[in-house]
């Protein structure tokens, strides 16, 4: 395996985390998602 430069290695480490947002921007959306069923399909139905 190739050694990895320090620029390269400042680099990576400056960066962003963008899969860990994209992954959070998932579940969270997945997360309102149920919440919008549960409210508008179950409890609001029921009275």
């Amino acid at each position: 395996m190739d050694k990895m430069s320090e620029e390269d290695r400042k680099r990576i480490i400056e960066s962003p985390p963008v899969g860990t947002f994209a992954l959070m921007a998932m579940v969270i959306g997945g997360m309102v998602v149920a919440w919008a069923f549960l409210y508008y399909g179950v409890f609001l139905p029921r009275g």
